[in-house]
């Protein structure tokens, strides 16, 4: 039976490994990675239900198939409960057993891939792929490793392409609603009109072109986090609907009689200042401080110089990865340099659109400065001292990063660059004699050095 199996196996295209017993079986199977065992039930010195429990203690245990001639209720109860995938009974034919391990082998291998892209969305969520080399975003990161675990509503503000979904499906998928759904939704996108069957859902002929029920986004949301992008856009009528739903955990579709029932977490983000909106009576103040219980303000990347070089660096690699064939892009020192010098406006979404097109303008996989957009080659100055104040640098490194941006724009010319910070070569070398020691490292000796 075991000759024939493996031959009928191998000849569905199946690789196959034969044991003579479940003992060597289960040896085979701690050695090797297998994804179906089948079994007979009847053995010497270890029976099929011995077999299931030493599996089943494996790593990644293999779905089991257990055959006997002793079938009754009782024993696939047993062996299910033992964690058996099926159980077959002989006689049977080869066709039967065919389908139950394709069967078996197609759950395996869905199960593989759903744990494979939820991994994947973990790692692309997680907190070590937001870049937060700045002081400023290594705040926000250490708020939301603290929230995570809250059911809590949090509001995101920030200028537009500052990274607000980002930060709120990283709050989802760092939480213990992460195994269930995440739901966004940009309320300025959708016409007025729509806004309250799209959130709460609508009966069927609840209105002119109803003609199915939808169940709304809050009841697709259940069980995880629903992302309310640019809530500023609400309508006041809508802003006293969303209220009651949040206070009452329930919503009413449009066309019905009764409420249903929902647990929903709620991330909102709004580019607009709310408070100023409270104040000329455009935003329900009642709302705000139900969506306001943690506030997270993602700060303009023009303020975060020291998050642009890594933010390119890892925006190069995620779309060099995309590109056929893969590419291994990297920038120029002097493509660093204008994308340092360049302000930012539309923040992390326009640097990596200004990546895109440098990426496809490129010969090789070095993205130099002719690779850029016009307006950024431009070297509009950054706001230098607007960014050290939001970085919260004190007077000794704002003076050091200055004499290292002079002296990189002078090619390391020390003699240039002192003559330009009106310091003699001494004071500048002693300067640099220090920053080195701070860093633990040494500074090459004078002879030799660009004058």
């Amino acid at each position: 039976m075991r000759d024939l199996l493996t031959e009928e196996l191998a000849d569905a295209g199946y690789e196959v490994r034969a044991a003579a017993g479940a003992s060597p079986g289960l040896e085979l199977a701690r050695a090797e990675r297998f994804d179906l065992i089948i079994t007979d039930l009847r053995m010497p010195e270890m029976d099929g239900f011995d077999l299931i429990r030493g599996v089943m203690a494996l790593p990644e245990p293999p779905h089991v198939v257990m055959i006997t001639a002793f079938g009754s209720i009782e024993t696939a109860i047993r062996a299910v409960k033992l964690g058996a995938y099926d159980y077959i009974t002989k006689p049977f034919e080869i066709e039967e057993l065919l389908l139950v391990a394709d069967k078996a082998l197609g759950e395996r291998s869905l199960r593989s891939k759903v744990a494979r892209l939820q991994r994947e969305v973990e790692e692309k969520f997680g907190f070590t792929n937001i870049i937060a080399k700045s002081q400023a975003m290594r705040d926000v990161v250490s708020l939301v490793q603290r929230i995570a675990g809250s059911t809590a509503s949090v509001l995101v503000t920030g200028e537009s392409g500052t990274g607000k979904e980002l930060i709120a499906r990283a709050i989802h998928y760092n939480s213990n609603r992460s195994a269930g759904p995440f739901v966004g939704v940009n309320l300025a996108a959708v016409p007025e009109g729509l806004i309250e069957s799209e959130l709460f859902g609508h009966k069927r002929g609840a209105f002119t072109d109803a003609r199915s029920d939808r169940p709304g986004l809050f009841v697709e949301a259940d069980g995880g986090t629903i992302f309310l992008d640019e809530i500023g856009e609400l309508a006041l009528p809508l802003q006293a609907k969303l209220l009651r739903v949040l206070q009452e955990h329930e919503v009413r579709p449009l066309g019905a009689t009764k409420n249903q029932r929902v647990d929903v977490r709620v991330v909102a983000a709004t580019n607009k200042n709310l408070e100023e909106m409270l104040a000329d009576g455009s935003f329900r103040e009642d709302l705000y401080y139900r969506l306001n219980v943690i506030h997270l303000d993602l700060p303009p990347l023009r303020s975060r110089p020291e998050d642009i070089v890594p933010l390119a660096e890892h925006i190069l690699e995620t779309l060099g990865v995309r590109h056929e064939p893969p590419r291994r892009m990297r920038l120029s020192p002097e493509a660093q340099h204008l994308l340092l010098a360049y302000h930012w406006p539309g923040n992390v979404r326009e640097l990596m659109n200004v990546l895109e097109r440098g990426i496809a303008l490129c010969q090789g996989e070095l993205i130099a400065d002719d690779d850029l957009p016009p307006h950024v080659r431009e070297r509009r100055p950054a706001d230098f001292l607007g960014a050290a104040v939001a970085r919260r640098m004190t007077l000794a490194e704002l003076e050091r990063e200055f004499i290292e941006r002079v002296l990189e724009d002078e090619a390391g010319n020390k003699t240039r660059a002192a003559q330009r910070l009106g310091l003699d070569r001494k004071t500048l070398y002693r300067k640099l004699d220090e920053y080195a020691k701070s860093d633990g490292t040494s500074r090459p000796s004078t002879p030799g050095e660009a004058e």
